[in-house]
C-alpha cells in the first residue's frame, strides 16, 4: 500500500491576505508565536501586523525595506529592520484575544497593493470578531478616500495613522513621490488626513514624521504646529538606514538633533509652545528657543519626551511603544519603549544640550502666556 503524500507546505508567496498576516518579531514574541524575551524587559503592548502579498509593496520609498526596487525578494526583506514572520490571521487573532492582559492595542498596516484596502477591512473585521481590542489602521492614503476611511472605521478601527514620513513636500518629493519613481503625493496625503480627521475625530488621527530623510529643523518645527493646530498627532521616527535601499548609505540624524526635535515637539504638543518662540538660523537648524528654564529641567527630568510616539491602549496609556525599533539593543536610545529610568535623565540631558538654545525667559512664555510644568495641557 503507497504510503499517502502529505501536500508540501505553501510557499510563501502563497500566502497572501487577508488569510495572511506578517507580524512584527517583538509582537510574535508578546503572542507566544515565536521564542524570545526584550532586552531590559522592554514590553511590546501593540501587535503590528502587516499584509503581505508576491510583490511586496508597489511603492518606491527611498528609505523603505519594502520598497519596490529594493534588491533580492520581498520575502526576504527586512521592514524597519525587523524580522515580519508570516502567520495565519485567524491565529494572530485567536492569540490577540488570548493575551489581552498583555495586548493594549492592535495595529494593521497597509502596503502599496490593489487589494491592501478590502483585505485591511477583512483582516480588522477577523480581530474583531474574536475580542474587543482596541484597533489601528496604519493607512496606505493613495490608495484610499473618504468612503473607504468609512469602511475601515465601521469594521472597527477607531484609530489612523498615516505614513506622511516626509516633513515637507520637497522632501516627500525626492523620497516617497515622484521624485523617488513611487506613486505617492504629497497633496493626497493631507487630503486624505484631513478626511480621516473629520471621520475619526480629534487626536484619532496621526502622521508619522521621519527624522532625517533631508528636512530642516524648521521644516520639523512647522509641520508639528500645523499637525497640532488640526487636532492630528505627529509620531516621530528616527531613519535608521536599511541595507539595499535607496538611502542605505545615508546618515542617522545625530543624537543631539535628534534629542533637540524630541524636545521641541514635546513642549509644542503638551505645552502649547508658539512658533515665533523657535528661531532657526539660515540652513534652518534650531538656534534659540523662548521658553522657562524651568520648564525645560521638568522635561528633562520626568524623560517622557523621549519616549516612543504612539497610539494608546483602552486607558489612554501609550500601548505602540515599537521596542529597538530605530535601534539596536545596546545602542543609545533613539526613543525609549518605558519611562528613562533616574540614571538615565542625566545621560539625556548631556545629549541634548538644550539650554544651548535657551533665551532669558523667566515664566512668560514668548506669545505672552504663562508657561509652566503645572499648567501643562496634557502633562
Amino acid at each position: 500500500m503507497r504510503a499517502k503524500l502529505l501536500p508540501a507546505a505553501l510557499p510563501e508567496d502563497f500566502k497572501t491576505s487577508p488569510d495572511h498576516v506578517r507580524v512584527s518579531m517583538a509582537a510574535a514574541m508578546t503572542l507566544g508565536l515565536r521564542p524570545g524575551r526584550m532586552f531590559r524587559n522592554a514590553t511590546c503592548d501593540c501587535v503590528n501586523l502587516l499584509e503581505n502579498y508576491p510583490a511586496g509593496c508597489y511603492a518606491n520609498c527611498t528609505y523603505c525595506g519594502l520598497a519596490r526596487e529594493r534588491p533580492g525578494r520581498a520575502q526576504d526583506n527586512s521592514f524597519i529592520r525587523v524580522g515580519w514572520p508570516l502567520f495565519p490571521t485567524d491565529l494572530v487573532a485567536e492569540a490577540v484575544a488570548d493575551n489581552l492582559e498583555r495586548v493594549g492595542r492592535v495595529c494593521v498596516a497597509m502596503v502599496q497593493d490593489k487589494r491592501a484596502s478590502p483585505d485591511l477591512v477583512e483582516i480588522t473585521r477577523r480581530l474583531r470578531r474574536r475580542s474587543d481590542v482596541p484597533i489601528s489602521a496604519l493607512v496606505t492614503a493613495t490608495l484610499l478616500d473618504a468612503p473607504k476611511l468609512e469602511t475601515i472605521r465601521e469594521a472597527g478601527a477607531d484609530i489612523v495613522g498615516i505614513g506622511l514620513d516626509a516633513a515637507s513636500e520637497a522632501v516627500f518629493f525626492k523620497t516617497r513621490g515622484r521624485g523617488a519613481r513611487g506613486p505617492h503625493s504629497w497633496a493626497q496625503h493631507w487630503e486624505l488626513a484631513r478626511a480621516a480627521r473629520r471621520i475619526f475625530g480629534p487626536m484619532k488621527v496621526n502622521c508619522h514624521v521621519v527624522v532625517g530623510l533631508g528636512e530642516t529643523d524648521r521644516d520639523l518645527v512647522e509641520l508639528f504646529c500645523r499637525l497640532k493646530s488640526e487636532a492630528i498627532a505627529a509620531y516621530l521616527f528616527s531613519f535608521n538606514p536599511e541595507p539595499g535601499t535607496a538611502m542605505a548609505d545615508a546618515p542617522r540624524p545625530p543624537l543631539r538633533r535628534w534629542r533637540r526635535i524630541q524636545l521641541t515637539k514635546y513642549l509644542i504638543e503638551r505645552y502649547d509652545v508658539p512658533r515665533e518662540a523657535i528661531e532657526f538660523d539660515a540652513e534652518g537648524t534650531l538656534s534659540a528657543v523662548s521658553v522657562p528654564r524651568a520648564l525645560v529641567d521638568a522635561c528633562l527630568a520626568d524623560g517622557l519626551a523621549f519616549m516612543t510616539n504612539g497610539c494608546p491602549d483602552r486607558h489612554g496609556a501609550m500601548a505602540c511603544n515599537r521596542p529597538f525599533g530605530s535601534y539596536r539593543p545596546g545602542e543609545a536610545f533613539r526613543d525609549y519603549p518605558f519611562v528613562p529610568e533616574d540614571e538615565e535623565r542625566p545621560v539625556i540631558r548631556a545629549e541634548t544640550r538644550y539650554e544651548d538654545l535657551l533665551r532669558g525667559c523667566d515664566s512668560i512664555g514668548a506669545a505672552g502666556g504663562r508657561v509652566s510644568p503645572t499648567t501643562a495641557r496634557g502633562a
